[in-house]
């Protein structure tokens, strides 16, 4: 049975860059490419990035089985490790990856992760 889990990391990116293209990164990781139809096939996640000067911080919430949770976090920190995205619109994105760390899900998510986790 999926259980939910979080997922916390920072970027520093160069000035200009999307802030959501460590996000795409991440689901393309997971689910092949950002652009594609429902359900995630390996974790159901939300990534939400938080961008102060050149730093982001991302937090990733997913949903997994419990023996594919550290596949899940190994894919999420070898795509912000690339640091960078190629967009759809030709533009690349480029970031310097600084860290992770597993985070319990916080109470103010838990309705979220109980979404991703029926998904």
């Amino acid at each position: 049975m999926r259980q939910a889990f979080a997922h916390d990391a920072v970027v520093t990116m160069e000035a200009g860059g999307d802030p959501q293209a460590p996000g795409a990164a991440v689901t393309a990781a997971l689910c092949g490419h950002w652009e594609h139809e429902p359900p995630c096939p390996l974790a159901p996640h939300h990534t939400a990035a938080e961008r102060s000067g050149d730093e982001a911080r991302l937090r990733v919430l997913f949903a997994a089985e419990p023996a594919a949770e550290a596949e899940v976090r190994g894919r999420i920190e070898a795509a912000l490790s690339r640091a960078g995205l190629d967009g759809p619109d030709g533009v690349t994105t480029r970031w310097r990856f600084h860290g992770a760390r597993p985070s319990p899900v916080r109470k103010d998510e838990a309705e979220h992760a109980d979404r991703l986790v029926q998904t």
